[in-house]
């Protein structure tokens, strides 16, 4: 089992897993997952970020690690999962995934039967389990996000990841509606553009969805995020008062006040194969 550290739990009430995602990549999805992760572990929780992009994973890199094994050597059952995981800034546990291994992109029953178990496994010892998904509707991204009761969906002001956004909130809501779902817009110049940007999403998910989202409010245009990234660090640490810095912890408090979702964050095992569905074009000019 994954030691505690010197973290204790500060809330008592159990963890909160939420998957992070994006309807397109390049968005900044990981960035936040990253530096959520780390806003939330000063404030004295335990966290662990699980990169669920298989095959294609990068949260190692953007924090400078150097894994010998990863979370594809759990899923071909040569590790446990207890075994891939490293420390990263501020004790935050991360389970890396492997880069660039074809087979991963499409997992077979017995792959997440392992990785569900393993990751129940961790979220017990933990505050929050944050899960980092590929971007897009594929099978592999709909079944982990299947296996969370919160996701975030992160998007950007650009139309293209406005709608490919709203498709990855149809295809989630016709896998089941009891999902809670919460947008996040990355990168905008003023708060204005963010309250447009979940307007849209919102509109159009009651309109053609019959369900309401989350806003989770927006993350500034900052230069310090690249500096960071280029610098392979968190920037709520190596720019603590930057705007980004300061939106990132604000979102990690907002987190932190929330309550479990009826029992254990994971679900059951997600059915592989599901063909995910696509959305019409009436919705998706109501959306950009």
């Amino acid at each position: 089992m994954i030691a505690h550290g010197r973290f204790g739990n500060a809330s008592g009430r159990g963890p909160i897993t939420l998957a992070v995602t994006s309807g397109k990549g390049g968005v900044g999805k990981t960035s936040v997952v990253v530096n959520v992760a780390v806003a939330l572990a000063r404030l004295r929780n335990r966290v662990a970020v699980v990169d669920a992009d298989f095959g294609l994973g990068n949260v190692d890199v953007l924090l400078g690690l150097t894994p010998p094994v990863h979370l594809g050597h759990v899923l071909t059952g040569e590790r446990a999962l207890r075994d891939v995981v490293v420390e990263g800034p501020q004790g935050v546990r991360i389970v890396p995934a492997g880069s660039g291994i074809q087979e991963l992109t499409a997992l077979t029953p017995r792959q997440w039967s392992r990785l569900v178990t393993g990751l129940a496994d961790l979220e017990t010892e933990m505050d929050f389990v944050l899960i980092d998904t590929g971007a897009g509707i594929s099978s592999n991204v709909i079944d982990v996000l299947g296996c969370a009761p919160r996701v975030l969906v992160v998007t950007s002001l650009e139309p293209a990841a406005v709608v490919d956004a709203y498709a990855l909130i149809k295809v989630l809501t016709a896998a089941g509606r009891d999902k809670e779902i919460g947008v996040l817009v990355n990168g905008t110049t003023q708060a204005e553009e963010a309250e447009v940007v979940f307007t849209q999403l919102d509109v159009a998910a009651g309109t053609f969805l019959g369900r309401r989202l989350t806003s989770f409010g927006f993350v500034p245009h900052d230069p310090a995020v690249r500096a960071a990234v280029l610098g392979q660090s968190a920037v709520v640490e190596s720019a603590p008062s930057a705007p980004a810095s300061r939106a990132f912890r604000q979102l990690a408090t907002r987190l932190a006040a929330l309550a479990p979702l009826g029992g254990p964050g994971l679900r059951l095992v997600p059915r592989p194969g599901g063909a995910p569905t696509t959305f019409a074009t009436t919705e998706a000019s109501q959306c950009a």
